[in-house]
């Protein structure tokens, strides 16, 4: 019971840089969020040492976190090899800017998907390996399954416009209330 209340402790206040490391991709995001926090300007070699992970995972998780801007990387030369390195560093303060970012590009596409699901009439025929169709499509097959060759019927879409409405309202509620 004590081993539970300690992982809870540590997960209620782990870093919120490492907290996004960790949902963009995993354990293995983590371990290199927590060394870049442990070790300011950090070789990849480094960091593969702190964390204990293969060095070519090490890159593929830094290049990643460097292309969604959570970390800089500068080039140096090493004194000792002759040849040049780059040291890494976590932009912690560019954590609030991500998760903005990743908001707004929610909601982008939630409001496209309601414009779609308001604009368009879809028919269906009730089988669960088959997909809906729009107006148009069914039209031109003559209001017959292209799948399983059952009749067509239109749906009613209300309650997925509705649901995207509400996630649209949270979203913007959300990100007005942070301001």
């Amino acid at each position: 019971m004590r081993i539970c209340i300690n992982i809870m402790h540590s997960l209620e206040y782990e870093d919120s840089f490492v907290k996004i490391a960790g949902l963009i991709g995993g354990e293995e995001y983590n371990k290199v969020a927590r060394a870049l926090l442990n070790t300011e300007d950090a070789t990849d070699e480094e960091i593969a040492s702190a964390t204990g992970l293969r060095i070519n995972i090490i890159r593929k998780v830094l290049y990643d976190m460097f292309g969604k801007a959570l970390i800089t990387g500068v080039r140096v030369k090493d004194e000792k090899k002759g040849w040049f390195v780059y040291r890494w560093r976590a932009k912690q303060d560019q954590v609030d800017n991500f998760i903005d970012n990743q908001k707004k590009k929610i909601l982008d596409r939630l409001q496209k998907r309601l414009e779609y699901e308001e604009s368009s009439e879809f028919y269906y025929c009730g089988n669960q390996d088959c997909h809906r169709i729009k107006f148009d499509s069914a039209v031109e097959m003559f209001f017959k399954c292209p799948n399983c060759k059952g009749p067509l019927n239109m749906i009613d879409n209300d309650r997925v416009k509705e649901t995207l409405r509400y996630k649209i309202k949270q979203i913007t509620t959300d990100m007005s209330s942070e301001k």
